[in-house]
């Protein structure tokens, strides 16, 4: 998310870090170069223009800290007016109306608007413990009304049937009806895009807002279309009161044009990234996070979120027993570990939060490592459950069997073996010395930064020590 940003920004105030003292000639080098990295990111001229105009006034006038070096001095300036063009705070749904509470859903046709309703559906019953009901009023594309209702039932929620045949205002009016007899907490409805904005359909949805008068009205858009996004949204909402701007795509975006232009542009908060093509890939926007992410600080916070929501706590409670009791680590534990990896986005995903990390996090994206989590899960698969817990049964014929069903080679099923046999290290070194002994085996290991362990992982970008 957002790598070539991030890379021109880190560098950029890497160079500012190697200064004795922060002067007006090495401040106005670094927000040319700072400027140039906006530019390229496709971030809206304005923003830009007042980002680096608000960067070198506090840096000018301000006094140094004598804690924090020159570096660090200009990166917390930067973070901070980062923020507040990202929006200062995170701006959660206005959730408080009186049930059902409505969301309505805008944008033109290929913003991944309907996956976006099944995405926020899941989130307000899964995250806010809300009952939800989805409609459809886009008759112009029946197969919209069919992708929603398969969507419903994926992430289980209640859906309100429509056809192509009706009216939109008769859609949502009968579905409002439902979600009341049906006493459900909020009901979002799908609205009907277009290839781009015209009179005809700003007419119609302005018809859906009078009628059903919706707590939040999102505008929904492709993040990849930068500062176009921006714009777009603001056409939108000269004809429409939005409450808020959801963000799709935003995994596939390296720029990050469209997420630092919209707030300027628009004055409306930006609600929701989403951040990939499953229904569990939407994420609350949090400005101060993603601020953090772009200048390669890690998001910590969204990490411990991400993993309190998706990983098993029963599996790792009943791990953590097993290890207590003295009993192995065996390859259904190592299983089960690669599974919560995968859950959790997998491993560039979760480097990409941690601080320092962001460069190893791209690489790890573009390596073979994915592709070997997928290997050795399919191994796994291809062991009976006794082989699982006693992998040193595993003879050559065995061996043959395992890499013949898993469709993999030898030497996959030996290097599998030996990580395990790694694994058990650690969990055994954890057991009888805590988590620092663990720490030196992973040092040992040869970590992102060398062995000792990860080079950045103090909360700052490498240079700013």
């Amino acid at each position: 998310m957002f790598e070539s940003l991030s890379d021109r920004l880190s560098q950029t105030l890497r160079q500012v870090g190697g200064k004795a003292n922060l002067s007006e000639d090495n401040i106005k080098s670094a927000l040319r170069d700072v400027r140039m990295a906006l530019l390229e990111a496709d971030v809206a001229l304005p923003v830009v223009k007042d980002f680096t105009a608000a960067v070198k006034q506090r840096a000018m006038g301000q006094e140094v800290s004598s804690a924090l070096s020159p570096g660090q001095a200009f990166l917390k300036i930067v973070q901070a007016e980062l923020q507040t063009a990202l929006g200062e705070a995170n701006s959660p749904l206005n959730l408080a109306s009186k049930p059902p509470v409505i969301i309505m859903m805008a944008g033109l046709q290929g913003a991944g608007k309907t996956t976006t309703v099944a995405k926020l559906a899941r989130h307000l019953r899964e995250r806010e413990k809300k009952s939800v009901m989805i409609v459809s009023a886009d008759v112009y594309r029946p197969a919209a009304i069919k992708q929603l209702q398969t969507l419903a039932l994926e992430v289980g929620v209640n859906f309100h049937p429509s056809d192509s045949d009706q009216k939109p205002v008769a859609i949502v009016k009968s579905a409002l009806e439902s979600a009341k007899a049906s006493l459900q907490d909020v009901l979002i409805v799908d609205t009907a895009g277009r290839t781009a904005i015209d009179e005809s359909m700003m007419r119609e949805i302005g018809d859906l807002h009078k009628t059903l008068n919706p707590a939040e009205t999102l505008f929904v858009v492709d993040a990849m279309t930068g500062q176009d996004a921006a714009n777009t949204a603001r056409a939108f909402g000269e004809a429409l009161p939005l409450s808020g701007v959801v963000l799709t795509k935003v995994d596939a975006d390296t720029r990050g044009g469209a997420a630092l232009s919209v707030r300027h542009v628009t004055g409306v908060p930006i609600k929701f990234l989403g951040m990939g093509e499953k229904v569990a890939a939407l994420e609350p926007f949090h400005p101060d996070r993603i601020a953090s992410r772009i200048l390669g600080m890690g998001d910590i916070m969204s990490l411990i979120e991400e993993a309190e929501q998706k990983i098993d706590k029963r599996k790792a409670q009943k791990l953590a027993r097993k290890m207590k009791k003295g009993r192995g680590f065996d390859l259904e534990d190592f299983r089960d570990q690669l599974q919560q990896m995968k859950n959790m986005g997998g491993l560039g995903s979760m480097l990409e939060k941690m601080p320092g990390m962001a460069g190893m996090a791209e690489m790890a994206e573009q390596s073979a490592a994915q592709k070997q989590f997928g290997q050795m899960e399919a191994i796994i698969n291809s062991m009976t459950p006794g082989e699982r817990r006693s992998p040193e049964m595993l003879n050559g014929s065995r061996k043959r069997r395992i890499t013949k069903g898993s469709g993999t080679q030898l030497q996959d099923l030996n290097r599998l073996i030996k990580q395990h046999k790694q694994m058990q290290k650690m969990m055994k070194k954890m057991k009888k010395g805590g988590m620092a002994k663990m720490m030196q085996g992973l040092g040992g290991m040869g970590g992102p930064g060398g062995p000792g362990g990860a080079g950045g992982m103090g909360g700052l970008p490498p240079g700013f020590k």
